[in-house]
């Protein structure tokens, strides 16, 4: 990930609906969630989800499928972890980080 990508993903959670957004389509996992649902359990208007929706489509955060007429939306990991990544890259001020249940510490933190 570079620069400009990161702060793309960065500017799209930036807000409040499409943080709690994406938080929960971290938490459904690789089924992700049907767009009706997410919206019903975001309790937003279908336009105003639509329009957060192409905010994260368009830095790579989300991932969608059509399922007939119901299209499924999923977090794209691959993208969260390249942003995560990337923020911790220089991590630990060059000392070995140690993850352990999901948590990284070192030294310097």
């Amino acid at each position: 990930m570079d620069n400009t990508s990161a702060l793309n993903a960065l500017k799209a959670l930036a807000q409040e609906s499409r943080l709690a957004a994406f938080r929960l389509l971290v938490q459904a996992g690789e089924s992700g969630m049907a767009v009706g649902d997410l919206r019903e359990t975001l309790d937003i208007p279908p336009a105003t989800l639509t329009a957060h929706l192409n905010i994260l489509r368009a830095a790579g955060l989300v991932l969608d499928q059509r399922e007939g007429r119901v299209i499924r939306i999923r977090a794209d990991y691959s993208c969260m972890n390249a942003l995560q990544e990337f923020l911790t890259e220089n991590c630990c001020q060059g000392a070995a980080c140690e993850t352990s249940n999901q948590k990284t510490t070192c030294a310097a933190c």
